[in-house]
């Protein structure tokens, strides 16, 4: 199976299990929450964030596809009854297949690209340092 392929198989997965996460599973961006990351100031930034990760990209009508050798990150736009969120699903690239670590759900004001690319760099960033205080044990 390609490696498209692979990444599809799995975000279907896991979209699919997203119900059995529940309300604590699920992250829900919030001013509490940019305070938390410090990036409170994200929303009135002005400029375009880029994001200090490298990735290939594959972009299909339903998500973006992001994923190099640490990570795979499957960013989901959804509308219902007119509001519009951002559902973004980050796993672990180490195993055989991506082993899904987190997702977070971004609506309303915090909906925006430069905020959502802020929030994936700083969850990116945690994993990372977990997963190298996971290994020193």
């Amino acid at each position: 199976m390609n490696k498209i392929g692979m990444l599809e198989e799995c975000f279907r997965k896991y979209v699919s299990q997203l119900d059995s996460f529940g309300t604590e599973g699920i992250i829900t961006v919030n001013m509490d929450l940019l305070k938390e990351l410090n990036i409170s100031n994200a929303l009135q930034m002005a400029h375009e964030y880029e994001l200090n990760y490298a990735f290939h990209v594959h972009e299909s009508d339903e998500k973006i596809t992001l994923w190099n050798n640490e990570f795979v990150v499957w960013i989901v736009p959804e509308s219902q009854d007119g509001h519009f969120s951002t559902y973004v699903l980050i796993a672990l690239n180490k195993q055989e297949k991506p082993q899904l670590e987190l997702v977070f759900v971004a609506s309303n004001v915090f909906n925006s690209s430069q905020l959502i690319l802020r929030i994936l760099e700083k969850f990116l960033g945690e994993i990372e340092e977990n997963e190298g205080l996971l290994r020193k044990l």
